[in-house]
């Protein structure tokens, strides 16, 4: 499995409430914890067994060192992880105490990623590519169309949403968004091969078919979508039919929501085989 997509450093403050426009709020202490959307999802699925190459770029600095021992760590192949001269991305998240958050990401060594990059990947020994913004769309496209030209299964996270060209959304089997993502898109959503819509506290949806999911206590939202995205792309990648993969997304992203942080909130095979517990999800679409 191929991820590309954005490694950034975290940094967590809790609140009492977001901050109104004006207002100045006082939180706890500045967590710094590895997150960014793609490493976020490479670690996902690492965790839960896949083999993952994850393609992006971090500074020359100390949250690059903190993304590259948590992925390595993980077990991710950091191989096509490139060293940029801009400083790492970093995400100022507030989390409420329902578990909720707010991120504004500043995307630094993310930006400096360029096409070819892409074409130096090793697209013989990929099956699966998995790919969300927070990078350089024009990037996102090239590689979506690259595994389209090597017969490999593109899925994308298109988080944050934008307007993608007319030919890439028919590549993507599946393409994955939440509620508020699906309602910007309209009906581009119908477009991909098959779209899974995350519902919060609802579940997940695949075309008319409705995922349901029980209720845990959300500690931290933060990465719960790319906790749902890294186990769904994970199974996808084991030849798992779609719908299957749905539902073993769901308890993947409710696990995650259970403990603070993105990265280190995720399960691994062990914590979703019965033996400490099942929990179904709260919120896989929310956060990031």
């Amino acid at each position: 499995m191929l991820v590309l997509g954005s490694a950034n450093a975290d940094l967590v403050v809790t609140v009492p409430h977001r901050p109104r426009a004006g207002e100045t709020v006082l939180g706890g202490d500045v967590r710094t914890l590895p997150g960014g959307k793609g490493a976020n999802t490479a670690v996902a699925a690492a965790r839960l067994g896949a083999r993952v190459v994850f393609a992006g770029a971090v500074g020359r600095d100390g949250h690059g060192e903190l993304l590259r021992t948590s992925l390595a760590d993980a077990g991710v192949d950091t191989a096509h992880l490139r060293t940029s001269d801009r400083p790492t991305g970093t995400a100022h998240i507030t989390v409420t105490p329902d578990g909720e958050n707010s991120i504004v990401v500043s995307p630094g060594a993310n930006a400096d990623l360029r096409e070819s990059d892409i074409d130096a990947l090793p697209w013989q020994d990929v099956a699966t590519l998995v790919c969300s913004l927070e990078i350089p769309v024009p990037v996102v496209c090239h590689a979506i169309r690259t595994a389209a030209g090597h017969g490999v299964r593109a899925v994308l996270n298109l988080s944050p949403v934008t307007d993608l060209p007319d030919d890439v959304l028919p590549l993507l089997d599946p393409l994955v968004v939440n509620e508020q993502e699906a309602e910007a898109l309209g009906t581009s959503v119908d477009v991909p091969r098959a779209t899974v819509i995350t519902l919060g506290a609802d579940g997940a949806r695949l075309g008319d078919r409705r995922f349901p999911a029980s209720r845990v206590r959300a500690v931290d939202t933060t990465g719960a979508g790319d906790a749902f995205t890294g186990a769904l792309v994970r199974e996808l990648d084991q030849g798992v039919t779609l719908p299957e993969a749905v539902g073993f997304a769901i308890r993947a992203a409710a696990w995650s929501v259970t403990r603070e942080g993105a990265q280190p909130s995720y399960p691994d095979l062990a914590d979703l085989s019965g033996e400490r517990g099942r929990p179904a999800v709260r919120r896989p679409g929310r956060g990031r």
